[in-house]
């Protein structure tokens, strides 16, 4: 089993940018699909970018495409968000996933392990 860890969220100005961390302790992290997801107050949670073992396939909502990169180092277990051109509806608390299965699943439930999540708030 693996355990996540989040860190790197903020305040930052409509504009900026943030690099969100997922660390993975536990064995066997290149078997896992990594995946971010983000929960705004009131809202569901939602798919946000995920990526595959090799990190060779990639995957993102179509509100984030184009700004936001997910990445991952199997090296050091580690899978990186990188956040540029931050909305106001960026806002939310983000949360590093993982499922031990193929292919990357944009449903919350489809994913075993969470880390307990970082918040990002981006002001106008």
């Amino acid at each position: 089993q693996v355990q996540l860890v989040e860190s790197g969220g903020g305040l930052v100005q409509a504009g900026g940018s943030l690099r969100l961390s997922c660390a993975a302790s536990g064995p066997s992290f290149n078997g896992y699909v990594m995946a971010w997801f983000r929960q705004a107050p009131g809202k569901e949670r939602e798919f946000v970018a995920g990526i595959n073992q090799r990190g060779s396939v990639t995957n993102y909502a179509d509100s984030v495409k184009g700004r936001f990169t997910v990445s991952r180092d199997n090296v050091k277990n580690a899978a990186p968000l990188q956040m540029n051109s931050l909305k106001p509806e960026d806002t939310a608390v983000y949360y590093c996933a993982a499922r031990w299965a193929i292919g990357i699943d944009r449903r919350h439930s489809d994913y075993t392990y969470w880390g307990p999540g970082t918040q990002v708030t981006v002001s106008a």
